[in-house]
């Protein structure tokens, strides 16, 4: 959430921005609706003041017996009046909070101006991407050729979206899971095991609420969601926490599935695991100080890239435009690794940096040196979420005869095995 008194300060800026990110809200309203706030502030002031001297004239008269009857009546009014002020105001503060809900971030000046995907930019390119020659099959055709995913199955138990691993697949998927949580612990990332459904104050404290409701899955006549990554519950776990300066940053690290309706997606990318409604992921989240979070963004990219180059994926990052930035983003950069049965490039992760918009939904200040209460800076990262990894560890390492080439740095977490041939 933006700072009322930023908006106020730089209504253009924050104009453009709404713009820049296709979001719709009305700043304008916003502005005469805070008007309207603090001009019944001062009133109330100026009326409790007024009280304030009355009552110690009324004091004063009571001890020399005079008669204070009217003055006390005049009170009784103003009270009234300040109720009156007071139920207008919670009105108007809950009215101005609903529709600050609505504001998204203010991308950070880096960030290439453009109305979509189209206007991002390739900041990055890592691996050469292979040739072969022999012609290649997908993940899904390889997938049941080997007996290692089951995809009619899924949609037997569930519908469209979903997919089933069996035997080496499942276990692949645990090797990754494992690999990644391993390497991203050692390097100083705190591993955490969180609930799968949150609140709506959770989801509304990341900014997925009300923005996103409609690619949530919310459990009926409940107050809780299925989460749609675990930066929703890493991040708020300090919700309405002061932290002390020298616990920054925070680093943590978390395996969830994640439960996403793809309400805008219809139609896009139906086949095999490219886009699901249920999929694990391992998540990186930074809380850091505001004057570290530009470089701390840079690490969390570089975090989530070692994952990728360790097993010798080709892969680009891009930096995401205004259009393409999500609603809470200050800046993002996308990983996009090679897919070379699909010929493509699949994101794989999103490594964002949010500033201080979900730290003041969420309340998460920190005490500096001079004992000054500020608002933390967030962070978050795949590192990464493992559908399209699978896809791309399958369709890269495909051999000639129909096998696939177990990458050195899963070897030791699935059994020192080397090749996956079918399984039974």
């Amino acid at each position: 959430m933006l700072d009322i008194k930023f908006i106020r300060e730089n209504p253009e800026l924050v104009k453009q921005a709404v713009a820049n990110k296709n979001e719709k809200a009305d700043i304008d309203q916003i502005l005469e609706i805070d008007r309207q706030r603090r001009n019944i502030i001062a009133d109330v002031e100026k009326l409790k003041a007024l009280r304030n001297s009355a009552s110690e004239q009324i004091a004063v008269k009571k001890r020399n017996k005079q008669d204070a009857e009217a003055d006390i009546a005049q009170m009784k009014e103003v009270g009234e009046k300040i109720a009156q002020f007071d139920a207008e105001l919670r009105t108007i503060e809950d009215e101005l909070e609903r529709l600050l809900k609505w504001v998204p971030n203010v991308p950070h000046p880096s960030v290439p101006v453009g109305k979509d995907e189209k206007s991002n930019i390739t900041v990055k390119e890592w691996g050469r991407v292979p040739q072969y020659s022999f012609n290649l099959m997908t993940h899904w055709e390889l997938g049941e050729k080997l007996n290692i995913m089951d995809l009619p199955a899924a949609a037997k138990v569930a519908g469209s979206g979903f997919y089933v691993l069996r035997g080496i697949g499942a276990k692949l998927q645990r090797a990754l899971v494992n690999f990644m949580l391993d390497t991203h612990s050692k390097d100083g990332f705190t591993e955490l095991h969180v609930p799968y459904l949150a609140n709506a104050e959770t989801m509304t404290g990341t900014g997925q609420l009300p923005k996103l409701a409609e690619d949530m899955y919310k459990i009926q006549d409940e107050n809780l969601y299925l989460i749609p990554t675990a930066e929703v519950p890493v991040s708020n776990l300090h919700r309405d926490d002061i932290l002390s300066e020298d616990r920054l940053p925070l680093c943590y690290v978390a395996h969830t599935p994640c439960f996403r309706r793809e309400a805008g997606a219809a139609g896009k990318d139906t086949r095999g695991m490219i886009r699901v409604h249920q999929f694990d992921k391992v998540e990186l989240v930074k809380i850091v100080h505001p004057d570290k979070s530009y470089d701390e963004h840079e690490t969390l990219l570089q975090q989530a890239e070692k994952i990728i180059q360790a097993l010798k994926i080709p892969y680009r990052v891009r930096l995401l435009a205004t259009g393409d930035l999500s609603f809470a983003g200050a800046k993002c950069y996308d990983i996009e690794i090679w897919a070379a049965g699909l010929g493509k490039y699949l994101e794989v992760s999103s490594v964002s940096n949010f500033e201080s918009f979900q730290a003041r939904r969420m309340n998460t200040r920190f005490r500096d040196k001079d004992k000054k209460m500020q608002f933390v800076h967030t962070l978050n990262g795949s590192g990464v979420a493992l559908p399209r990894l699978i896809i791309a560890v399958l369709e890269n390492n495909q051999t000639e005869y129909g096998a696939i080439i177990v990458p050195e740095a899963l070897r030791p977490y699935m059994g020192g095995l080397t090749e996956i041939i079918k399984s039974e």
